[in-house]
C-alpha cells in the first residue's frame, strides 16, 4: 500500500497537497541516475558549470512570484521575506558562478625535487537532508556549491515543503542543468538511512536538530563518508553599556522575530549589561508588544504563524517550563484562539541556567533576556552554551567588539551592530553542538571535493 502525506497551510490549517512516498525501486533508480549524470557533469569545465548556475539564479527570479507564494503557503513566512529569500538564493548563484572557477583552480607548489599540483576534484553524489524554515535557501546553499564542484545532488526536503523542493528541481532543469543531476527524493526516515548507506552516495550534508545531527553524523561516520552538519543554536546578542539602545532594540527585535523567529542563526538570548539593562528591557518589551501577528500574505502584519502545530506546542511548553523554573513572563506566552498556528511575540526575564529559555533553542518568537555585570560577564554568559553557531555584539566601540568577536566569542559567526543571516562571500557554520563544516564564501565548494596531491618528481621546480 502506497504511503501518503499532506502539506498544510499553517495560517489556516487547510490542506495544500497530497504526496506519495517513493518506493525502494524508484529511490534506487534515482540514485543510480544521479550517479550517471555526475560521471558526465564532472568532465564539464568550471566555466560551463558556472554558466548554468548563473542561469539557475536568473530562473529563480523568473519564477519568483510562484516560488514565494509556495513557500509562504507551506510554512507561513511573511510573503515579503519569501521574496527576500529568493533574492538571497540568486545572489548565491551569482557569487558562485563568478568565483567558483578560481576557488577550484589547480594550485602549484614547489618541491625540493620537482613540482606539486593540488587539484580539487568532485567525488560523486552528495545527499542533502534539509529543513523547512528556509525552503529555497537551504537547498540552494548546499546544492549550488556541490554542482559547481562537479558533484551530483540528492535532496530529501522536509515533508511540509515538498512543493518547494519540486519547484526548485523544475527551475534547475529549465536553466539547463542536466536531467537527474539534481534529484528530489520523497522518502521517509528509514529510506533516508538506506540512502546514506548507499555505495554511490559519497557525502551527506544535514541541517537540522542536534539529535538529528548525532544520528546522521554517526551513521555517515560508520560508512566512512564525509558529512557537514548545521544544527541550530541559541545565539546570544550582547548589549554593552555604550550601545545605541534604540538601534540595539531594532536589531534585537528583528533578530528574534525574522522568519517568525524560526531561524537557526536568530538572536535568541539577549545578554544585557547591568548599566543599561532596565532601559533596554523597557524599550525592547514595548517594541515586541507593538508587533502584529496575522496573515503572512498581508503586508499589514509583522509575524506570521509557526510552520506546524507541533512546533508551536513544543515552543509553548518550553516557555511554560521556563516560567515554572523561575523565568518571568512579561509579554506574550499564550496560544491565541482561532485557526492557524500563531504564537505571540514573547519576552522572558530572569532567565538562568536550568531553564529551556537559557539552555535550549527556542525556535519561534520568544526572547530570553539575561542581565550581565559587565562586558566580560556578558561574554561568559554567551559562551555558557552547548551551541556555537552565531551571536552578536551591540556597542559603540567597534574595535573592542572586533577583539571580543575574534578572540573570545566561541561561535562560528559574530555580527557586530546588526543582525544578519547568510552572506554569499562569508563562511557559514558553527562549533560545538551547532555542528561542523562550512558553507558559503568558497568553503562550501571545497567541502565535498577530493583535494588531490599530484607530485612531479622528475621535473625541476619552476
Amino acid at each position: 500500500m502506497t504511503k501518503t502525506f499532506h502539506t498544510i497551510n499553517p495560517a489556516n490549517g487547510e490542506q495544500l497537497a497530497t504526496y506519495e512516498f517513493m518506493d525502494g525501486r524508484e529511490v534506487e533508480r534515482r540514485i543510480e541516475n544521479c550517479h550517471i549524470a555526475f560521471t558526465k557533469w564532472r568532465t564539464k569545465s568550471h566555466e560551463v558549470r558556472a554558466e548554468i548556475i548563473r542561469n539557475i539564479g536568473e530562473g529563480l527570479q523568473g519564477h519568483k512570484d510562484k516560488l514565494a507564494v509556495q513557500m509562504t503557503c507551506e510554512i507561513g513566512k511573511l510573503l515579503s521575506q519569501s521574496y527576500e529569500e529568493i533574492d538571497l538564493c540568486t545572489a548565491i548563484c551569482a557569487w558562485t558562478a563568478e568565483h567558483g572557477a578560481s576557488i577550484l583552480a589547480d594550485e602549484h607548489r614547489e618541491l625540493e625535487s620537482g613540482r606539486g599540483i593540488i587539484s580539487h576534484a568532485p567525488i560523486g553524489v552528495i545527499y542533502g537532508i534539509q529543513p523547512w524554515n528556509y525552503p529555497a535557501y537551504q537547498v540552494i546553499r548546499y546544492a549550488i556549491a556541490n554542482l559547481m564542484a562537479g558533484n551530483g545532488v540528492l535532496l530529501k526536503h522536509a515533508e511540509n515543503v515538498t512543493g518547494t523542493g519540486l519547484l526548485l528541481k523544475a527551475v534547475f532543469e529549465e536553466a539547463g542543468l542536466p536531467e537527474h543531476l539534481f534529484s528530489v527524493l520523497i522518502i521517509d526516515h528509514d529510506q533516508s538511512n538506506r540512502v546514506i548507506d548507499h555505495g554511490l552516495v559519497r557525502g551527506v550534508t544535514l541541517t537540522g536538530s542536534t539529535d538529528a545531527g548525532r544520528e546522521v553524523g554517526a551513521r555517515v561516520a560508520r560508512a566512512l563518508k564525509k558529512s557537514v552538519l548545521e544544527l541550530g543554536s541559541n545565539d546570544a546578542y550582547l548589549v554593552l553599556e555604550d550601545a545605541d539602545l534604540d538601534q540595539a532594540v531594532t536589531h534585537c527585535v528583528n533578530g528574534r522575530t525574522y522568519n517568525n523567529g524560526e531561524t537557526c542563526i536568530a538572536a535568541k538570548r539577549f545578554v544585557v549589561v547591568e548599566a543599561v539593562y532596565d532601559e533596554f528591557v523597557e524599550k525592547f518589551v514595548k517594541a515586541m508588544q507593538e508587533l502584529t501577528v496575522g496573515d503572512p500574505t498581508d503586508a499589514e502584519f509583522d509575524i506570521g504563524p509557526m510552520a506546524r502545530e507541533d512546533l508551536r506546542d513544543n515552543l509553548h511548553s518550553q516557555v511554560k517550563t521556563s516560567v515554572e523554573r523561575g523565568a518571568k513572563l512579561v509579554t506574550g506566552g499564550e496560544i491565541p484562539s482561532g485557526e492557524g498556528y500563531f504564537y505571540p511575540p514573547t519576552v522572558l526575564l530572569n532567565v538562568s541556567p536550568g531553564q529551556p529559555a537559557y539552555d535550549d533553542e527556542l525556535f519561534g518568537p520568544v526572547a530570553s533576556v539575561i542581565k550581565a555585570a559587565d562586558a566580560a560577564d556578558a561574554v561568559r554568559i554567551a559562551n555558557d552554551s552547548r551551541f556555537g553557531l552565531g551571536g552578536g555584539i551591540l556597542t559603540g566601540d567597534r574595535e573592542r567588539a572586533i577583539k571580543l568577536a575574534t578572540e573570545e566569542f566561541d561561535t562560528g559567526m559574530v555580527f557586530i551592530n546588526g543582525f544578519g543571516l547568510a552572506t554569499p562571500n562569508m563562511p557559514f557554520g558553527g562549533v560545538k553542538n551547532s555542528g561542523y563544516g562550512r558553507e558559503h564564501g568558497g568553503y562550501g565548494i571545497r567541502e565535498f571535493t577530493n583535494t588531490k596531491a599530484v607530485l612531479l618528481m622528475d621535473e625541476e621546480a619552476v
